[in-house]
């Protein structure tokens, strides 16, 4: 009796020309287009997306994009969840900074807005804060960086907007 092969799992994804997307490590990119590689002796369909603020161009493996963590614009809803974790309370944390440094880059590499927003929240220095180290303040900026490219994206605004807007929510929550 023969038994009927379900069919295979693709990690495939379909992304059109121009759509933004999201690289957990570069941040948010602009789709370029596709095409056909030789990689390794395999032909291979290739996305290529541009990353302006890197001045980079990356090229994925569409059967890969997914696994490696490409992935569309967060919607609004996902948005409006990290900025409600920006405006929240800062979680201090009494660990040593190497610590947090490797706890905080983990979540900006994540790509993740929450977890970004988290570290944004939790690094932005009040005017009742003592002063920042030299590493806290470039997390800070890389993590609301990332963030406000992703907002901006999605508000369709430019960049330092964006950032000017979420430094103002936090500010006013």
């Amino acid at each position: 009796m023969a038994t009927k092969k379900k069919p295979q799992k693709t990690d495939a994804v379909e992304f059109n020309i121009n759509d933004f997307v999201v690289y957990p490590t570069h941040g948010v990119g602009r789709i370029l287009g596709t095409e056909k590689q030789d990689i390794a002796g395999f032909k291979a369909d290739v996305l290529i997306v541009r990353f302006e603020q890197d001045r980079m161009t990356l090229r994925v493996p569409l059967e890969k994009a997914r696994s490696l963590g490409l992935r569309t614009l967060s919607s609004k809803k996902q948005m409006d969840e990290a900025i409600s974790t920006l405006k929240g309370k800062a979680k201090s944390r009494r660990d040593m900074w190497s610590k947090r440094a490797k706890v905080y880059d983990d979540k900006i590499r994540s790509g993740d807005p929450v977890s970004i927003a988290e570290v944004v929240r939790d690094l932005r220095r009040r005017e009742n804060q003592t002063e920042q180290s030299y590493s806290e303040r470039q997390m800070y900026q890389a993590a609301l960086e990332r963030l406000a490219r992703e907002f901006a994206a999605i508000e369709q605004i430019d960049q330092s907007a964006a950032a000017d807007k979420l430094e103002y929510l936090m500010d006013v929550a």
